[in-house]
């Protein structure tokens, strides 16, 4: 009897999606006599509402560079999952469709969200294997996630064309980079394109201190600066404020992110021409990277032969570039966060880049 593996993918999209549906694929045919690969519409969204399709062999040719993902995505948070809505129980929705489909096996590709919905579906005895998907770099007990290498690669792109600019005008380029919580997007776009100042969430900036980084180069004769800044980034002031209290103060002075602030204070106290760049979901856009199309086909092949195994409830991940796994709730709900002496922070500072701190 063919055994019938489930795909989907969750939370927002970024590239090396479908290089590791096709992955996965592919050694599922190449490693199982007998499999059935069934598409989740639009993430868990397609699998409380029923939404799917047998796929073919010939739906996974051709999309290794292709960007997106052929399921399509959605976001359906975590918080909401437990929450009867419409007369919906979508945990128990969730679970009658999975049993409808006669699925053997469920692989989920996504971010921390996901990972946490999907151990919410191990516990409830449903054969899960999460893949770990975001360009932020944070999911915990993975030292990379596919996507990440791509959006570094963008980002890196878009700091060395500000670059020519910013030398020309002689002005203060502030980039605002994706990165609500984690700033490992914005440490590695900041190194590889010679940021002179970075802000990450983890480690609250002084404006003061951001400001005489500025100042110290155009005493230096150099008349511009490039400045990365994580979305989440946020000042000392900030740091002893509840998440709720910074929006409410944001919201008030009329900033969504502290990039505009920044932008803002360092023009009023310094007098430099500043200018706010935002590449937004450019970062997350497009063909995967060389790097990202060989990590998808690793932890792709991986999946397939943890289903090939029997092995479920746990998710895929590397770690010192060994591809391997770990149980869904051990990861579930934890966050890969930039501690403050990480090699790369200390790297950075050596080479003469503020962190504001």
């Amino acid at each position: 009897m063919a055994k019938r593996i489930g795909i989907l993918t969750a939370g927002g999209d970024c590239p090396g999606l479908n290089a590791t549906i096709r992955g996965v694929a592919k050694a599922l045919y190449q490693k199982m006599d007998d499999v059935e690969i069934v598409g989740i519409v639009d993430g868990y969204r397609g699998l409380i509402e029923g939404d799917s399709h047998e796929m073919k062999p010939s739906d996974f040719r051709g999309i290794l560079t292709t960007g997106g993902t052929i399921l399509g995505t959605a976001r359906t948070p975590y918080k909401s999952m437990k929450i009867v809505e419409d007369d919906v129980d979508k945990v128990a929705r969730m679970k009658q469709n999975y049993k409808k489909l006669h699925l053997d096996g469920l692989l989920v590709l996504g971010g921390n969200g996901t990972h946490k919905t999907a151990n919410l579906l191990h516990q409830e005895g449903l054969h899960i294997i999460g893949l770990p998907k975001t360009i932020d770099n944070d999911i915990w007990g993975t030292d990379v996630t596919f996507g990440f290498h791509t959006a570094v690669d963008i980002g890196t792109e878009v700091v060395d064309r500000v670059h020519t600019t910013a030398s020309s005008h002689k002005r203060v380029m502030v980039i605002e980079i994706m990165g609500n919580k984690a700033g490992w997007l914005t440490l590695y776009t900041g190194v590889a394109g010679g940021a002179d100042v970075i802000l990450i969430p983890e480690i609250p900036y002084d404006i003061k201190k951001v400001v005489k980084a500025v100042e110290r180069r155009a005493e230096n004769g150099k008349g511009f600066s490039i400045i990365t800044v994580a979305e989440g980034a946020f000042d000392i002031e900030e740091a002893k404020m509840k998440k709720k209290e910074r929006a409410e103060k944001r919201a008030a002075a009329g900033f969504a992110t502290a990039t505009n602030r920044i932008a803002r204070d360092i023009s009023a106290i310094a007098g430099f021409d500043t200018r706010v760049v935002v590449p937004g979901h450019f970062l997350r856009g497009g063909s995967p990277s060389s790097y990202d199309r060989v990590l998808a086909s690793q932890f792709g092949v991986y999946a397939a032969d943890l289903v090939n195994k029997g092995i479920f409830g746990v998710a895929v991940a590397e770690q010192h570039n060994m591809v391997t796994h770990n149980p869904l709730e051990l990861i579930a709900g934890r966050s890969k966060l930039v501690p403050a002496d990480d090699q790369m922070v200390m790297a950075a500072k050596s080479l003469g880049i503020s962190f504001g701190d």
